[in-house]
């Protein structure tokens, strides 16, 4: 059994490489680190775990199928962090019936299973989260996946961010790496606000990226947030 924390959909990737790409959401429950800034911290702590529900595979795509129509879509893998979870099953029974599927991680949980995904995101979590990576694990956890499509993508919050998604480059300069501008103001309430600042934090991005001539990651803003604010996608 998976511990669910929601499923929600049809909608769009807000960010890394699949931004923008058609998608459900299959968003587990528990996470092994505590970032400061987490946007999801329902799916993270333990003492929301009376709101996730046990699922099983079956269970789980049944009710990915009712949202898309019964479509084969993108299943996006999330959480808290889904590599706490077994999620073998579900992969395998999806990808029989035609669904492809990505997975978000920190990268703090290797999982022979990632070599059946179709995409796997790694997202080394900077110093601004207060967490440390584990470099061996990130390692283990591209190691996993196989011939699956890898790429780190770094939330940046501030030039120290910055700085240590160039190191991440430095670490893994075979893969693609994106940078995602931070949202710290998780509480807010107001979308046209929230929009406004995500827009300035990312021309800041732009900027550094400009000022150093750093042109081999790809820079992208939280689409999600621009569109949608802090609202719960449901």
């Amino acid at each position: 059994m998976v511990r669910v924390s929601e499923i929600f959909g049809p909608t769009v990737q807000g960010e890394g490489p699949l931004i923008g790409k058609p998608t459900v959401f299959v968003r587990t429950g528990g996470c092994d680190y505590r970032c400061v800034w987490c946007d999801t911290m329902f799916a993270a702590l333990p003492e929301h775990s009376q709101t996730w529900a046990p699922m099983s595979a079956e269970e789980i795509l049944d009710q990915v199928k009712k949202l898309s129509g019964g479509q084969p879509i993108l299943i996006t893998l999330s959480g808290g962090n889904p590599a706490m979870q077994d999620l073998e099953p579900l992969i395998k029974l999806g990808k029989s019936q035609g669904f492809s599927f990505s997975l978000e991680t920190q990268g703090s949980i290797p999982r022979d299973w990632f070599s059946q995904l179709d995409w796997l995101f790694v997202s080394p979590k900077p110093p601004s989260s207060q967490e440390t990576p584990d470099w061996s694990q990130i390692e283990a956890c591209v190691n996993a996946a196989g011939s699956a499509d890898i790429a780190m993508k770094v939330p940046v919050f501030d030039e120290i961010d910055y700085e240590f998604a160039k190191s991440v480059e430095k670490r893994f300069p075979t893969l693609p790496l994106y940078l995602q501008v931070g949202n710290e103001q998780t509480s807010t309430e107001d979308t046209k606000a929230l929009h406004e600042h995500m827009i300035g934090r990312y021309r800041w991005l732009v900027d550094l990226i400009a000022r150093d001539q750093w042109y081999s990651p790809t820079i992208l803003p939280q689409l999600h947030a621009i569109i949608w604010g802090n609202e719960r996608k449901r």
